[in-house]
């Protein structure tokens, strides 16, 4: 898997990165937005891929 796919989602809370994951480019243009698990704010927030 190549680095270009790799993509960071930072929540939108406290703007801290938590997760990694993988993205096509190709097909996916817009940014992805997820709802994840924060360990920092202990509950479920939204998080945004960042650059």
């Amino acid at each position: 898997m190549s680095q270009d796919n790799l993509i960071k989602l930072e929540c939108t809370v406290c703007k801290k990165v938590n997760y990694h994951s993988h993205k096509n480019k190709k097909t996916l243009k817009n940014r992805i937005e997820l709802k994840k698990f924060c360990n920092s704010c202990k509950k479920h927030t939204s998080h945004k891929e960042t650059k």
